[in-house]
């Protein structure tokens, strides 16, 4: 199994040109306001707080950035859809994420956390559509798998199938949990088989 050996947060930035320079590859994490992204981060880089958890949705403004094996980056969204932030901030949010995926050439996967224990939500299947139609690569990673409501996976199958309405195939699929770190070992492997796969050249940047 590929092994993270080292992790740390660099940097915060409100807009994405105050993003980190270089040609480090990033794969961000994106999902509905309290989906697990942090959780989901520390499960992976096997600490407990690397990135902030909170049980209130939305506390993530930023766009955080946490260096790997200190040559490629986790990047942490900010959550959408928490509607009780503000019109005005939710869209700077939206604009970002727009401004993000659209242009940052760095960014070579989005890894799109979906919350196994509720059914297919618009909100989601909206977003992966949008990400489709831009031709932005990503995965699906539903998260907390572990919960009672989320174990016979049905809303994980209502999902995929809700997809193949509008998809002829659907893009890799991730089961996950925080908790037991189930689907951790899949995860390091695709990050790990697409940094090989791009052949990308940022070992000497430092």
């Amino acid at each position: 199994m590929p092994a993270i050996v080292s992790s740390k947060f660099t940097s915060s930035h409100a807009r994405v040109n105050q993003a980190p320079a270089g040609k480090r590859p990033e794969f961000a994490f994106i999902g509905r306001s309290n989906v697990g992204k942090s959780s989901l981060i520390n499960m992976l880089v096997q600490r407990k707080e690397l990135a902030h958890t909170s049980g209130t949705p939305g506390k993530t403004q930023l766009i955080n950035y946490y260096l790997i094996n200190e040559s490629w980056y986790l990047t942490d969204l900010p959550g959408y859809g928490y509607a009780k932030r503000s019109l005005k901030t939710r869209a700077k949010w939206e604009d970002r994420t727009e401004e993000y995926f659209l242009h940052r050439s760095q960014m070579v996967c989005a890894m799109v956390l979906v919350d196994s224990n509720v059914p297919p939500q618009t909100i989601d299947l909206d977003f992966i559509n949008w990400l489709g139609e831009k031709g932005v690569p990503f995965v699906i990673v539903f998260t907390k798998t572990d919960r009672k409501k989320a174990r016979d996976l049905a809303n994980v199958e209502a999902f995929k199938q809700t997809l193949l309405e509008y998809w002829e195939d659907l893009p890799p699929v991730f089961l996950t949990s925080a908790v037991t770190t189930d689907g951790r070992d899949e995860l390091l492997t695709f990050l790990d088989t697409t940094l090989k796969e791009m052949n990308w050249p940022f070992a000497a940047e430092h």
